[in-house]
């Protein structure tokens, strides 16, 4: 239900762009990480992508990615100031979801071994069809994935790249997470324009570099600030921009009516009769 009003807020700009201006301090609940100080949309970016991983290891529920990452696309283009960790967490994410897709592709590739006269075995090929077993499925719905992530920092990248330094520090810092898709079809198009800014700002800090020697992470983030002051966006090629809606299903009472009586029920100071409602829903317990 929150993801669900998170993505009705997140089709209006306006939400998109205040909510990096509400600082918040001294986060305690947030447990992953201490963080002293955040910015309102940074904080709600971290949650999500939360989500978005509780999802992938325990429920597997695809309506659930759905939300998460059309409420992330829908306020990339109004990302700022990202805090290091929240830059830092965008493309883990990335990473995590690219070590998976390696490993079920790496499984369909591999070939089927049949035993022979119970002690030897033969190595047989065993051709793939296209959606012919879950594990083909699960790899076609990883990749819609990686792709959306790729093109949320695409469209922060796109609108908002000198107002996120720490997002160019973390993806010069990771590039090699995204060395693997450059040669994928799938992947091809949107990995040149990260290329293109990996590249822009790498030729800066060596430039710098054989100037001044090491430099440390302030110096480097004083680099990429010069060098946005500098950058164009017509560099990139233009994607569309990510809009997304919340689409209301045909019976919503039937989800939402049951919903509300069982807050109703847990959190209400009138206690409620489940007779009294029953003409409502057969689904609650009072």
């Amino acid at each position: 239900m929150s993801l669900i009003v998170l993505l009705i807020l997140s089709e209006d700009d306006n939400f998109n762009k205040s909510v990096h201006e509400i600082i918040l301090k001294n986060i305690t609940w947030y447990t992953e990480r201490s963080i002293s100080e955040i910015s309102l949309g940074g904080l709600l970016i971290l949650v999500v992508i939360r989500t978005i991983q509780y999802n992938m290891l325990k429920m597997r529920d695809k309506y659930l990615h759905t939300n998460c990452l059309a409420a992330l696309a829908n306020m990339s283009g109004q990302f700022r100031s990202l805090h290091p960790y929240v830059a830092q967490r965008l493309v883990s994410l990335f990473e995590t979801l690219a070590k998976k897709h390696a490993r079920l592709d790496q499984q369909l590739r591999q070939p089927a071994a049949v035993a022979a006269n119970g002690d030897a075995a033969a190595a047989v090929a065993v051709p793939i069809v296209a959606g012919s077993n879950p594990d083909d499925m699960d790899l076609s719905v990883l990749e819609e994935v990686l792709r959306m992530v790729l093109e949320i920092l695409n469209s922060c990248l796109s609108h908002q790249l000198v107002y996120c330094p720490n997002l160019v520090y973390t993806l010069l810092y990771k590039r090699n997470v995204f060395e693997a898709f450059r040669s994928h079809s799938a992947f091809q198009d949107i990995i040149q324009n990260i290329d293109m800014v990996v590249g822009f700002f790498s030729s800066r800090l060596v430039r710098v570099q054989d100037q001044r020697g090491e430099l440390g992470v302030n110096e480097v983030l004083e680099v990429i600030s010069k060098g946005a002051s500098q950058w164009s966006s017509d560099r990139l090629r233009k994607f569309p921009d990510l809009k997304f809606k919340y689409v209301e299903e045909d019976a919503p009472e039937e989800f939402f009516i049951p919903y509300v009586w069982t807050l109703v029920c847990k959190a209400g100071c009138v206690h409620f009769s489940s007779e009294s409602i029953r003409g409502v829903t057969t689904e609650i317990g009072c």
